[in-house]
């Protein structure tokens, strides 16, 4: 399963002309692909979802019953210092925006 998608962020990434949201579609392939795999089969992932009132994140993931269970803010390969994003603004509206909700950083990694 990773393998499978660090060939293809790297794929993208050969190309020379991603943005941060060019690799979208691969982590969702990775994200529903983990979750198929461990038997969550009801959780819906959403890619840039609407605005709401903790911002912009990059995905939010449902658990199938309309209750949000993590937002995630994905970062382009050529970011390299994720701990200087961890706890800024941004991250903390995610996880304040609801109680039982978690928010995650990921680094789109190209191997």
């Amino acid at each position: 399963m990773l393998r499978e998608y660090l060939k293809k962020i790297a794929d993208t990434s050969k190309r020379g002309d991603a943005r941060e949201e060019s690799y979208y579609p691969v982590l969702a392939d990775l994200l529903r692909e983990y979750c198929d795999s461990t038997g969550k089969k009801k959780i819906h992932i959403t890619t840039l979802p609407q605005k709401t009132e903790a911002g912009n994140p990059d995905f939010r993931i449902w658990d199938g019953k309309q209750h949000i269970t993590v937002y995630i803010e994905a970062k382009d390969p050529s970011i390299e210092n994720l701990d200087r994003i961890e706890n800024t603004e941004q991250a903390c509206r995610y996880e304040c925006a609801e109680q039982r909700c978690r928010a995650i950083t990921i680094q789109i990694q190209t191997g």
